[in-house]
């Protein structure tokens, strides 16, 4: 079975998509119906039964009602023959009492009559002669005792002739003089109230005694037979097994004829005994026989309907697939003319348009492939050659420096004064400051290529930023003869506060070095939520067809000298800041006008928190304040005797080694743990500047504080120095720099130290 099962699902699922609809379609419908058929099914039988079971357990009751009325009024009658005293009787009147009691009430077939003490007085029959003043004792016969105690008495069920059921029936005076009838009762008239009471069509009723014995039924025969029922389930559960004072069992079980019926009874008080209604579940359940049989009928109808409208909406479905199909292997193999056609006005209608539209883009795409070749092509060689350019252009701008560098070095080997010694030596101090803010510009620009630097947004004045600006460049303008003019505004702005910084500073730069004469004028302009702040200068303007290409890398423009100046990077950075803090940038040029460069930035509320940014000192001016201990480990023995020198000159102890292992052997000898740890990213034996670091802490048992060098302006080094939190300087490295480093990181060592 399991492996029909499994060579079915497969074969299924490889089925063409027709079958597999129409199975599908037909598989929800019949289930659904079956589903549903099942369940109003389950709840009608459950409900019809419920009702039965009412139904019955009413009739049971009534019946109940009307036997233990038939026994109260005997009861009754037997009450009236002992309202007169004993003593004022005579026989006369007790035979005229007894007639009409017989004749009142038919079931009683002898009555007697017993004094205080328990002697028969009195005793009248319908078969026998009356018997006066026997005087039989009689008291210790239940009928006397328990009728003397609880003023009536009901006795248990006997068989007269082995067939007929009698019962003695009690009932005390109410003085002790007035004695006690006893009447012998004949149950044979239970019969009329039980055979009244019509329980459907097959249904009965029949009553059963305290020992389980049928005393009532429609068909005599079976009571003069002495039916016993006291081993039927149903019967010993109204007996006490599972039975209730107010009745109510219900059960589906094999009833007094041996087959499957619904029983309901109710108890007669106060005799103990119990009336049974019974119906045949054949004739109980008839109704929900027939309504399966409409419901299957039903669902048949309804299965075959299933299978009709899974075959119409499976060909419905899947002629339309089969077109687009075939369709789609056309167009797939070159047909790119071929159009599908379907007109069924829902979703694969439209997903033919669509096929039809690929079909054309294709054809066009095609048609034009060989000019997109082409123009990718010009793109590459393109770009090819402007990588080309940059790098020339790089190599000329180091050149240069480099170039005069040699030549002051060779001027420096003759014999020169004193004055002019120190011209040579200060113009070699600009022509490294010269290359060491180009290789800055160069990291800048790899710098945001290679996506590490984060913005820090916060809200702040924009009037800090301007201020900021007029301190830095108010000077250079004066020296050149220029007004600088900066517009207050007390806009709040939302942006990194030193790479905005950034962007406007070099708008001023290139202002003032474009500007031959005029002013310099910054100001802010709102634009609804946003605030464009803006550079405007009166310099010579910038050509319609260049004004794209001033954000190219090393682009330049004629300065206001009619040379040209800088490093054609500046506006690079900017395009690439302006996409990292997302604030657009915009330019706008007269040509001998004067142009306006402007960034747009998004304003906020007012806060109480100002900004306040870090203002550089002078590294040189600030003294050491104490000796420190430098570990220096660098590939190049040039740069070791360099800092090397320039450390203990700022009086320094310095160790240096080209790899880690060579600086452990070093401090071997020492008993002092190092103050600094200062490594090159790149060292010779295979090992990188942080596991350097890293194992020269392990081995000391120290975090000692460290920072990098490194010549490669590549992505690598920068994020991994900054996952590791190593502060990373790419040479060449100013001393100032380096010793602003050194006592920054010092200082934060020691810092650390007293907090603990």
């Amino acid at each position: 079975m399991r492996r029909a099962i499994s060579k079915f699902v497969p074969s299924f699922a490889r089925s063409r998509l027709f079958h597999k609809y129409a199975a599908l379609l037909f598989a929800v419908v019949a289930l659904s119906v079956i589903f549903t058929g099942f369940l109003h099914t389950w709840f009608s039988y459950q409900e019809l039964k419920v009702l039965l079971l009412r139904a019955q357990t009413e009739q049971a009751r009534s019946a109940a009602s009307k036997i233990g009325q038939f026994v109260k009024e005997i009861q009754g009658q037997l009450a009236w023959i002992t309202q007169v005293p004993l003593s004022s009787k005579t026989d006369d009147e007790w035979r005229f009492d007894a007639v009409r009691l017989f004749r009142q009430a038919p079931p009683i077939t002898e009555i007697a009559q017993i004094d205080s003490t328990g002697h028969e007085r009195y005793r009248s029959s319908r078969q026998a002669m009356d018997v006066i003043g026997s005087m039989q004792d009689l008291s210790r016969d239940p009928a006397f005792t328990e009728a003397s105690s609880q003023k009536s008495h009901f006795g248990s069920v006997y068989f007269v002739r082995e067939s007929e059921p009698y019962m003695t029936v009690a009932v005390a005076g109410s003085r002790p003089d007035q004695g006690i009838a006893v009447a012998q009762v004949n149950l044979k008239f239970i019969w009329d109230v039980v055979s009244q009471i019509e329980v459907q069509k097959g249904g009965q009723v029949y009553v059963v005694d305290s020992a389980g014995r049928l005393i009532a039924h429609p068909d005599i025969s079976r009571v003069l037979r002495k039916t016993d029922l006291s081993l039927l389930s149903y019967v010993q559960a109204a007996l006490g097994l599972g039975s209730n004072e107010s009745g109510g069992y219900s059960s589906v079980t094999a009833g007094i004829d041996g087959k499957e019926a619904l029983i309901a009874y109710a108890p007669i008080d106060p005799l103990g005994w119990f009336v049974f209604a019974e119906l045949p579940v054949r004739e109980a359940f008839a109704p929900l026989y027939d309504r399966l049989i409409r419901s299957t009928l039903l669902l048949v109808a309804g299965l075959v309907l299933a299978v009709l409208a899974g075959l119409f909406f499976a060909r419905r479905m899947v002629v339309p697939i089969r077109t687009l199909t075939d369709g789609a292997r056309k167009i797939g193999g070159g047909n790119l003319a071929q159009r599908i056609d379907i007109a069924t006005g829902d979703e694969l209608e439209e997903l033919g348009k669509q096929f039809n539209s690929m079909a054309a883009q294709l054809q066009d795409s095609y048609s034009t492939l060989e000019g997109k070749v082409e123009e990718r092509t010009r793109q590459l060689e393109l770009a090819t050659q402007a990588k080309s350019r940059f790098l020339a252009t790089a190599s000329h701008d180091l050149r240069q420096p480099l170039h005069a560098l040699g030549l002051f070095v060779a001027q420096l080997r003759g014999n020169q004064r004193v004055e002019e010694r120190n011209k040579i030596i200060t113009r070699i101090e600009s022509a490294l400051s010269a290359m060491n803010e180009l290789f800055n510009a160069l990291l800048d620009v790899t710098k945001l290529d290679a996506g590490v630097l984060t913005p820090a947004l916060t809200d702040f004045p924009v009037a800090e930023l301007l201020k900021r600006v007029e301190t830095t460049f108010g000077e250079s303008a004066r020296q050149k003869g220029l007004s600088l003019a900066i517009v207050d505004s007390r806009a709040w702005i939302r942006s990194d506060f030193i790479l905005l910084e950034r962007v406007v500073a070099n708008f001023v730069s290139n202002a003032i070095r474009y500007t031959k004469h005029g002013s310099v004028l910054v100001g802010c302009r709102r634009e609804g939520s946003d605030l464009r702040i803006e550079v405007w200068d009166t310099g010579h303007g910038i050509p319609e067809d260049q004004r794209q290409n001033v954000f190219g890398e090393f682009y330049r423009l004629k300065s206001a000298d009619g040379t040209q100046s800088g490093f054609g990077l500046g506006l690079a950075i900017v395009d690439r800041l302006s996409r990292l803090l997302h604030h657009p940038v915009h330019v706008h040029s007269n040509v001998g006008k004067g142009s306006c460069f402007s960034v747009t930035v998004k304003t906020v509320g007012a806060s109480a928190q100002v900004i306040k940014p870090a203002v550089r000192t002078a590294a040189a001016r600030l003294p050491l304040s104490e000796d420190k201990f430098v570990v220096v480990i660098d590939n190049d023995p040039m740069v070791l005797e360099a800092m090397s020198g320039l450390l203990r000159r700022w009086r320094c102890q310095v160790i240096t080694a080209e790899t880690s292992d060579a600086a452990l052997k070093e401090l071997g000898d020492s008993a002092t743990l190092p103050d600094l740890i200062i490594s090159d990213y790149h060292l010779s034996d295979g090992k990188t500047g942080i596991d350097a670091i890293a194992q020269l802490r392990a081995a000391l048992g120290t975090a000692i504080p460290a920072f990098l060098m490194s010549g490669d302006v590549n992505a690598g080094p920068l994020q991994a120095a900054q996952e590791t939190g190593f502060p990373l300087l790419h040479k060449p490295v100013e001393p100032m720099t380096l010793r602003a480093t050194l006592m920054q990181i010092t200082k934060k060592a020691k810092q650390r130290a007293a907090a603990r």
